[in-house]
C-alpha cells in the first residue's frame, strides 16, 4: 500500500472484494465471513452482536493524518463478542451515556446487531456525537438490539475525533497528494464504514441497497456533510439528522492550518515541524494540545478536496444527495450550548435583527429568550430550513422533540439536547438510573418514537405506532410532528421568529 492510497481507490475494489462477503444470512449463526476474515459473535435474545470488527487499517504511525487504509486480512475466526478502543479523547463524565475508558489510535472498528434468520433487512448506520471530540459507537445508551428485533440491521461506528479526527498542517498539506482528501479524517473514516457496510453487510442478513445514515448532534451534523458530498452519493438511501444544524459555516483550509500551528506550539513544536514530528507526536500530547471542550463549530471544515463548499450552498442550489430525510431538534438544545461555555453573547450571530427577534419571544425574561434562541438559531431553525430546501425532491419528515420523563417534568424547562436517544434506542435499561424511574407512559413513547425511525429506514417513510401520521413536510403547511405527551401533527413552534433568524442565517452561511 502507498501513501497516494485514496478513498476513491478503495471504492473501486468494491465489487472484487465482494467476492469475499458471503451472501447467505449470517446472522443465524455464530460465524459470519467478511473481506477480512471470519468473525464470531455473541448471541441474546434472539440478537447476534458483533463488536469491535475494523472496517480500515489502524490509523497509527505513518498512517496517522492519512486517509482511511483496508483493514489487513486476517487468519481463523476473530472473535467479536467485545467492542474495540475508543478513539482518543479527554476524560468527561458519562452523565448517562457512556465514558471512553479503554482508548486507541487503533480505534477504526464498528459493531452489527441482526436477529436471528435476518435476509436482506434494511439496515441503519449510527453516527454518534459529542462535539467532534469526545463518544464512541460503543456507549450503552447506543446498543443496537432493540432495533434489530425490529427488523433491521444495525451498525454503530467509531471515527477519529480532536486532532487526529479535524486537523490541518502545512507540513500535511505539502505532503499530499493533489487529489488526496486531507484534514476532515473523522468524516473520511465515516464515508469508509459506510463503503464497508455497502461491500459486507448482505453477510449479516442486511440489504446494501436499503442504508439509513442516521446521527444526533456532531453526528448529526457528519450527516449534513456527507448528504452534500459527492464521494458519499450512493453510500446510503435514507437519512435521519437529530439535532445536527445544517446552516453550518465551515472555515478555510487556511484557518485550519494556522489552528493547527497554534495547537503544535501548545506541546512545544514549531512552525515548520515536519509531518514526520507531528506524527511522533505522543498520543496524550494531542489530546492536551486539543484545549478544553468549550465552545462550538470544532469539526469538518473546507479542504478543498472532500468538502468543496459550505453544506448551506449545496442545499440551496440542489447538489445535495436527493434522498428521504428526516430532520428535526429538541426543545432544550441550550442546555448543551451553555455546557460548553457559550453564552448568549453568541446570538449576535444574527446581528441587527436581534433586537428584532427579542420582541418575537414575547413577554418572557431575558434567561428564558436567551435559552430558547440559542437553541432556535444553531439547531431548530437550521432543521426548519432544510426541510424546506429539500421537500421539493425525494420528501422530508421535520419533527420538534419536546418530551420529557414523567418524573422529571417541572424540573426542567424542556426536552434536553440528545434526550431522545434513548427512547430511539430503547435502551433505558442499559443506563445507570433505577428502572422504577422511567415509568410506562415513557417506555410507550419509546415504543411509539422508535417505531417512527424504522420504519423509516424500512419504507422511506415514517409511521408511528399509535401516532397520527406523520406528512412529509411542505412549505404550503409547514406541518411538522410534534414529539410530546400528546405526540401530534403541528406547525413549527414560535415560525415568525424562526423566518427572522433564517433570514439572517442563510445570509452569513452562503
Amino acid at each position: 500500500m502507498t501513501r497516494s492510497h485514496t478513498m476513491n481507490s478503495a471504492r473501486a475494489l468494491i465489487a472484487f472484494l465482494t467476492l469475499f462477503a458471503c451472501s447467505a444470512p449470517a446472522a443465524a449463526q455464530s460465524i459470519v465471513r467478511v473481506e477480512s476474515g471470519q468473525v464470531r459473535g455473541v448471541a441474546a435474545d434472539g440478537v447476534h452482536a458483533f463488536k469491535g470488527i475494523p472496517f480500515a487499517a489502524p490509523p497509527i504511525g505513518d498512517l496517522r493524518w492519512r486517509p482511511p487504509a483496508p483493514a489487513a486480512h486476517w487468519d481463523g475466526v476473530r472473535g467479536a463478542s467485545n467492542y474495540g478502543p475508543a478513539c482518543p479523547q479527554p476524560a468527561r463524565d458519562s452523565r448517562g451515556g457512556g465514558r471512553a475508558d479503554v482508548q486507541s489510535e487503533d480505534c477504526l472498528s464498528l459493531n452489527v446487531w441482526a436477529q436471528d434468520g435476518a435476509r436482506n433487512l434494511p439496515v441503519m448506520v449510527w453516527i454518534h456525537g459529542g462535539g467532534h471530540r469526545v463518544g464512541a459507537g460503543s456507549f450503552p445508551i447506543y446498543d443496537g438490539a432493540a432495533l434489530a428485533r425490529q427488523g433491521v440491521v444495525l451498525v454503530t461506528i467509531n471515527y477519529r475525533l480532536g486532532l487526529l479526527g479535524y486537523f490541518a498542517h502545512p507540513s500535511l498539506t505539502a505532503e499530499a497528494s493533489a487529489d488526496a482528501p486531507l484534514g476532515n479524517y473523522g468524516l473520511m473514516d465515516q464515508i469508509a464504514a459506510l463503503e464497508w457496510v455497502q461491500r459486507n453487510i448482505a453477510a449479516f442478513g442486511g440489504d446494501p441497497s436499503r442504508v439509513t445514515v442516521f446521527g444526533e448532534s456532531a453526528g448529526g451534523a457528519s450527516i449534513v456533510y456527507l448528504l452534500t458530498s459527492p464521494r458519499a452519493r450512493g453510500l446510503f438511501q435514507g437519512a435521519i439528522v437529530q439535532s445536527g444544524g445544517g446552516l453550518q459555516r465551515p472555515g478555510s483550509l487556511a484557518e485550519h492550518e494556522r489552528n493547527g500551528v497554534e495547537a503544535m506550539a501548545r506541546i512545544g513544536l514549531r512552525e515548520n515541524a515536519s509531518a514526520a514530528d507531528l506524527r511522533a507526536a505522543a498520543t496524550a500530547q494531542l489530546i492536551e494540545a486539543l484545549g478544553t471542550l468549550e465552545g462550538l463549530g470544532y469539526g469538518e471544515f473546507i479542504d478543498g478536496r472532500l468538502i468543496t463548499e459550505a453544506p448551506a450552498r449545496a442545499f440551496d442550489e440542489g447538489r445535495a444527495a436527493d434522498v428521504p430525510l428526516m430532520i428535526g431538534a429538541n426543545d432544550n438544545e441550550a442546555n448543551v450550548i451553555t455546557s460548553l461555555g457559550v453564552t448568549g453573547s453568541a446570538l449576535n450571530v444574527l446581528g441587527p435583527r436581534l433586537p428584532q427577534l427579542r420582541t418575537l419571544y414575547g413577554d418572557v425574561s431575558e434567561e428564558e429568550f436567551t435559552r430558547q434562541a440559542l437553541g432556535d438559531a444553531f439547531f431548530v431553525a437550521p432543521a426548519a430550513w432544510v426541510a424546506a430546501q429539500t421537500a421539493s425532491g425525494a420528501p422530508s419528515y421535520l419533527y420538534h422533540f419536546t418530551y420529557v420523563i414523567e418524573r422529571r417534568r417541572g424540573t426542567v424547562p424542556g426536552a434536553n439536547h440528545g434526550t431522545e436517544i434513548p427512547f430511539i434506542f430503547q435502551t433505558w435499561d442499559r443506563l445507570p438510573i433505577p428502572p422504577a424511574f422511567i415509568t410506562a407512559q415513557d417506555r410507550a413513547f419509546g415504543d411509539m418514537i422508535s417505531s417512527c425511525w424504522v420504519s423509516f429506514a424500512q419504507t422511506g417513510a415514517p409511521s408511528c405506532d399509535g401516532a397520527p401520521a406523520w406528512p412529509a413536510y411542505s412549505t404550503n403547511d409547514d406541518r411538522l410532528m410534534l414529539f410530546a405527551p400528546d405526540t401530534s401533527v403541528a406547525s413549527q413552534p414560535r415560525r415568525p421568529a424562526i423566518d427572522l433568524m433564517l433570514t439572517q442565517l442563510t445570509e452569513r452561511t452562503r
